[in-house]
């Protein structure tokens, strides 16, 4: 039994009245006390396969800056995936990037039933509770990945991915690609196909907003001067992008 001394979503700016609606579900590499690290090193646990360096960082200054309202994870991701659905492989990882996380291996179905009541439900509870008070358009989620992957080196440094309406993210890229600051790509490094865009689907396109995921190359925001200037980068991309955003139903 896991103890409830931690939360698993915190919101920020509950009540902010900007055109967006923020998510970002591996802001923290928090892993409840009695689970013991889940076996891992230190280093395990410091590292981006804990959570997304840098992401809350961005979705906090881009919530003040919107004045939008922010759902942010509260436990790591190795614990449980808030973007993947139990019947996900991956939901509660036996391996990680380069980890093999031992407190995940050999988990009843009970066990695994109980960490998604206690982490998944409620951050997601939380996320429609802002939605059902807001009136936004434009649901953005926040995430990071590393420059090298599986020893290869990734050479996007901002992705924007969508789950089936494409709308928000081709938005969002034709203005990235005017501005050439960075190297931007649709639906990269990860697609739909990867399984990555369930909180999109839930909470987005399930309500006929635009959804967008925007996925950060790490080393970009690993300091918090850099991910508040990236925050305000993106910010105006997204006010550029979404001058008068209205719903729109998914396709």
């Amino acid at each position: 039994m896991i103890h409830r001394d931690w939360t698993s979503a915190q919101v920020v700016n509950p009540r902010g009245q900007g055109a967006w609606s923020l998510v970002c579900e591996h802001a923290s590499r928090q892993i409840p006390t009695d689970l013991y690290g889940l076996g891992l090193s230190e280093a395990a646990r410091l590292s981006h396969a804990a959570w997304d360096i840098g992401a809350l960082d961005v979705a906090q200054a881009m919530s003040k800056i919107l004045d939008a309202p922010l759902v942010a994870g509260g436990i790591s991701r190795l614990v449980y995936d808030c973007n993947r659905p139990l019947t996900a492989a991956d939901s509660i990882p036996v391996r990680s990037e380069v980890y093999d996380i031992p407190g995940n291996a050999g988990l009843t179905d009970t066990q695994k039933s109980e960490r998604y009541d206690l982490v998944h439900t409620p951050f997601h509870d939380a996320i429609e509770q802002v939605l059902d008070g807001q009136n936004s358009p434009v649901l953005v989620t926040i995430h990071s990945f590393t420059p090298v992957y599986n020893g290869v080196k990734r050479d996007v440094e901002l992705g924007f991915l969508y789950h089936r309406n494409p709308v928000a993210a081709q938005r969002v890229l034709e203005v990235e690609q005017a501005k050439g600051r960075f190297r931007v790509a649709l639906n990269e490094p990860y697609a739909a196909s990867d399984g990555v865009t369930y909180t999109l689907a839930k909470h987005g396109e399930a309500r006929g907003l635009h959804a967008i995921m925007l996925e950060i190359r790490n080393d970009l925001i690993d300091t918090p001067v850099k991910a508040q200037e990236m925050a305000w980068h993106l910010c105006q991309t997204l006010t550029q992008a979404f001058s008068a955003p209205q719903k729109e139903a998914a396709v």
